[in-house]
């Protein structure tokens, strides 16, 4: 049975309304952007979208306005004007938005670094954490100390020079105060990378294997030797991190990586095929259609439409 995860928001009216207000100002532009701040980027969205698969990266997602929903397994994760997401390590999920021409969804993502936190950590002076392995994804209400350092980031955006010089501050402070968050599972599952939890660890520098060498030919035993765990043990830490099995994260990367292939480096579906380590293009074929819900062609041609529409204007917010 799909289990749902949402918890009330204590973040003030007032709060929300200035953070959408200042997003609306500043994503003036349909997808995602970078800014001036390195890591930051601001995201806007006029149009709902299906439940589809994407691959999040490392990072931290506060929305004004909108709403998505993340289905992860059997549990659905909301992220929304009252709940932001955070993640440590990649995780391939299916994504659904909320959203409107008179209602855009606007976001703002902050890439997660892994020696920030660490650094952050250390400053803490907190003990490795040696308990269960935390998931590596997840949502929490957003809380009114983590709200204020988002909207004065964004008030950073304004302005070039502050945007330059009380930017990068203003984004540590909201990783720590992430990290400090025990109100729900998010600010956990970036402790659990700062923290070095051992398996954690373990399963971290699997993931980082599987995208380095997602072409080679991966089996199970392989990765449970890298990880210095038994099979079984192996494959219920990494379920526990990535909430999926060690075999569908793989196919799952690799039919992510042939897509963007097909559309930033002109590779047609029989190359990008043979590139992510298929050698049927047929079977490849198949399991994109099924995954993607489109011919790789047909998905990388509409991709590659939304980007161009998006790169009409590059210029960095805040610059």
């Amino acid at each position: 049975m799909t289990q749902t995860r949402q918890r009330s928001s204590r973040r003030a009216p007032g709060q929300r309304s200035r953070l959408a207000e200042l997003l609306d100002a500043l994503a003036v532009r349909e997808g995602l952007h970078s800014t001036t701040v390195p890591g930051v980027q601001l995201a806007r969205d006029s149009q709902p979208s299906p439940r589809k698969p994407v691959l999040y990266e490392p990072m931290i997602l506060f929305i004004g306005q909108g709403r998505k929903r993340g289905y992860l397994g059997g549990e659905v994760l909301h992220y929304d004007a009252g709940h932001y997401l955070a993640l440590s390590v990649p995780v391939p999920v299916e994504c659904e938005v909320d959203a409107s021409p008179d209602e855009p969804l606007l976001a703002v993502k902050i890439a997660v670094e892994p020696t920030l936190l660490a650094e952050i950590l250390v400053n803490l002076d907190e003990p490795t954490r040696d308990g269960d392995v935390q998931r590596g994804i997840d949502a929490s209400p957003l809380t009114p100390e983590i709200t204020d350092a988002v909207v004065r980031l964004l008030e950073c955006l304004r302005r070039p020079a502050d945007s330059r010089i009380l930017g990068p501050q203003t984004v540590r402070e909201i990783v720590y105060r992430v990290l400090q968050d025990e109100g729900g599972g998010a600010g956990a599952a970036l402790r659990a990378l700062a923290a070095r939890n051992d398996r954690f660890m373990r399963i971290s520098r699997v993931l980082e294997q599987i995208h380095t060498d997602s072409a080679l030919s991966l089996s199970i035993e392989d990765l449970a030797r890298r990880a210095r765990m038994s099979v079984s043990t192996f494959h219920h830490n990494f379920k526990a991190v990535t909430a999926t099995s060690p075999l569908q994260y793989i196919k799952s990367i690799r039919l992510h990586r042939a897509r963007m292939l097909m559309v930033n480096a002109g590779h047609n579906a029989s190359t990008a095929a043979v590139a992510v380590g298929y050698e049927s293009a047929s079977q490849f074929g198949r399991e994109f259609k099924r995954f993607f819900g489109k011919p790789p062609a047909e998905e990388a041609a509409q991709l590659q439409a939304r980007f161009a529409a998006g790169a009409a204007d590059a210029r960095p917010v805040g610059a």
